[in-house]
């Protein structure tokens, strides 16, 4: 009988494919014990977003919960996904980041790194790979698999072989948007086998079109040594299929397991009772999910758009944005949905629509596509595309972090004035402001928390006004409310303040001014602090005085960087195309410019200050 292994992704793809990254360490640690001894040959627990989103939203050290991880687990490997050249970010680090962060990473715990880039490009894999085989961890190499003309059989052939004579210990087929059906899966997965018959193969995919479990089959079938899955009330949907029925599954099919079904069931109840106490809804596939091989947007990415368009009032606009997501795509060269390809391809698509105007604004990341500096798009972009988002600037044509200087020893500079530590000097190489933010909030006892989480909503009242509780009952609070104006909230010492504004509109046919789920949160002030958001009525402007807006939801910068100066002041003169500040969205960062020329009469918005869609920014006197 033939062997069959699982991975489980539960403390980490899971509630990063459902419950946006929002899961806590404290509510991991007491099943830890039980997921250890049932069996699995690896447990994913980092990489991905939950890097950043513990900086983020929920006050936690990144090092420190992989450093609790490797404590608590005694007998089962440790995982991370690891995004090739850009790490767990959104764009490409320095070669020095890169080595300083993957020594980090095992040092600190994680056993088994599964390196992918969204371009399949080698090159953006290579130092990474190296470094993690240097510091003695395992390496496997993905394979990211995707619909297009350009992804054949010859491309999955050749990036499995890429991989293998860099030297990784095994490969992975990664189907992050969840578009695998049976046959492709059993012919990849075959052909890796007989060209490669003594590397281990593993199987990740997602159960966004119901495929899951029939390609976690016919993988096995083909030869698949182990298979991601999850525990089942975070498994279905846009996460991974669950782990329960695929081991009776397979086992009727003639393999043989190391699961304990009982520690399973025993980790599902546990689970199930903190999906309820969170009041997250199971994953479930619905009819845009299905619809996944025309427009193949991954499940989690949809929930970032329908979130995007909810807070602008536009959630009835997704069939468009859906719509438009492969054309960008076609028009930007192919590339895979999956970060920071997702992000890139989805945030464009969202501005066209929203805009009315196909590439009106550009982010810069998209701009950063379109120079090659993630790589070589897998087809050529038109000329007539390249033109309209970068004009008569030329693509780079060498490794993109060529071109990118040594950043260790400057950020341990930039950021000696709040920690010494070197795991935080690296986490402030790859993101200085939401790491200075944090850092800030740690050091003042003050940090905002965000508020997109659906629990405990019975403790909220619907009244306007401020409540105080403990914190300990925080993990009760960490909530946002469509039918509520979240303000502020901030925590003071051992208590947090909840501000609520009812009625309140931020500009005419936007959205209220609630808590975006994709901003950034700033260093907190206390609510009392904090400037309040400027509506369109209350902007009293001359004749000759115009207000540039906010073209989506977001966080405001007013510079470039932490210790930048801001792109203008009040009284400084523009011209009209200047940019003059930046909007994070989507953790991509969009330069706002300025739709007039004229004076800066005054900044309406504080830096680092989450706006809504058609907030006033600024005023300029033409």
């Amino acid at each position: 009988m033939n062997k069959i292994s699982f991975t489980d992704t539960t403390l980490r793809d899971g509630p990063q494919s459902l419950w946006a990254t929002r899961m806590r360490i404290e509510d991991m640690l007491p099943i830890i014990e039980k997921i250890d001894n049932a069996g699995y040959a690896s447990v994913e627990v980092w990489g991905g977003a939950t890097f950043d989103v513990c900086m983020r939203y929920l006050g936690e050290d990144p090092w420190e919960r992989l450093r609790t991880f490797k404590k608590c687990f005694k007998k089962t490997p440790l995982q991370m996904l690891l995004r090739g050249q850009t790490l767990v970010g959104y764009q490409q680090s320095p070669d020095d980041v890169v080595e300083a962060f993957v020594t980090r990473a095992i040092e600190n715990g994680i056993d088994i790194m599964r390196i992918f880039d969204a371009l399949n490009s080698i090159d953006n894999m290579r130092v990474a790979i190296r470094a993690a085989k240097k510091a003695g961890g395992k390496v496997q190499g993905s394979v990211v698999y995707t619909l297009s003309p350009v992804h054949t059989m010859e491309h999955y052939l050749k990036t499995a072989q890429d991989l293998i004579d860099e030297g990784v210990d095994s490969l992975c087929l990664k189907d992050m948007g969840g578009i695998l059906t049976p046959q492709p899966t059993y012919d990849i997965i075959k052909m890796w086998k007989e060209h490669f018959p003594d590397v281990p193969v593993q199987l990740h995919t997602h159960f966004t079109c119901a495929m899951a479990p029939a390609c976690a089959l016919e993988a096995a079938r083909a030869g698949a040594e182990i298979i991601d899955t999850c525990s089942a009330p975070l498994a279905f949907g846009s996460s991974q299929p669950p782990i329960e029925p695929l081991v009776r599954s397979f086992e009727e099919c003639g393999f043989t397991t190391d699961m304990d079904m009982d520690l399973l069931w025993d980790i599902a109840d546990y689970f199930e009772d903190l999906r309820a106490k969170y009041g997250y809804e199971r994953g479930v596939n619905k009819l845009s999910d299905m619809k996944v091989f025309d427009h193949q947007v991954p499940g989690g990415m949809i929930s970032n758009l329908v979130s995007q368009l909810r807070q602008q009032k536009a959630e009835h606009r997704l069939d468009e944005v859906l719509a438009e997501v492969p054309k960008v795509r076609a028009d930007l060269g192919w590339p895979p949905l999956v970060t920071p390809c997702s992000q890139i391809v989805g945030i464009q698509s969202v501005l066209n629509v929203l805009t009315g105007q196909r590439y009106k604004l550009v982010p810069d990341e998209v701009k950063a596509f379109v120079k090659g500096l993630y790589g070589p798009s897998p087809a050529p972009i038109t000329e007539e595309i390249r033109k309209k988002i970068i004009g008569d600037e030329q693509p780079i044509s060498c490794r993109p972090a060529d071109l990118l200087p040594a950043k260790m020893d400057e950020a341990k500079a930039e950021i000696a004035d709040l920690t010494s530590d070197y795991d935080q000097i690296i986490a402030y190489a790859m993101f200085p402001m939401v790491t200075r933010q944090w850092l800030e909030g740690m050091r003042d006892g003050t940090y905002k928390i965000d508020l997109s989480l659906p629990s405990a909503q019975a403790a909220l009242n619907n009244e306007e006004g401020d409540m105080d509780m403990n914190l300990k009952d925080i993990k009760e609070l960490i909530s946002a409310l469509d039918s509520k104006e979240i303000n502020e909230f901030v925590f003071e010492d051992d208590k947090f303040k909840l501000a609520i504004r009812k009625g309140v509109v931020a500009a005419a046919g936007a959205a209220p001014a609630a808590a975006p789920v994709a901003a950034a949160p700033a260093a907190a002030a206390p609510v009392a602090a904090a400037p309040a958001a400027v509506e369109a009525g209350e902007v009293a402007l001359a004749a000759n005085q115009k207000t540039i807006v906010s073209p989506i939801v977001g966080t405001f910068y007013a510079a470039p960087a932490p210790d930048a100066a801001p792109f203008v002041k009040e009284g400084d003169v523009v011209a009209k195309g200047q940019t003059v500040c930046i909007v994070e969205a989507m953790k991509l960062f969009n330069q706002i410019e300025s739709d007039y020329a004229g004076k800066i009469v005054k900044v309406l918005v504080a830096n680092a200050e989450a706006v809504e869609y058609g907030q006033p920014l600024f005023i300029i006197e033409e």
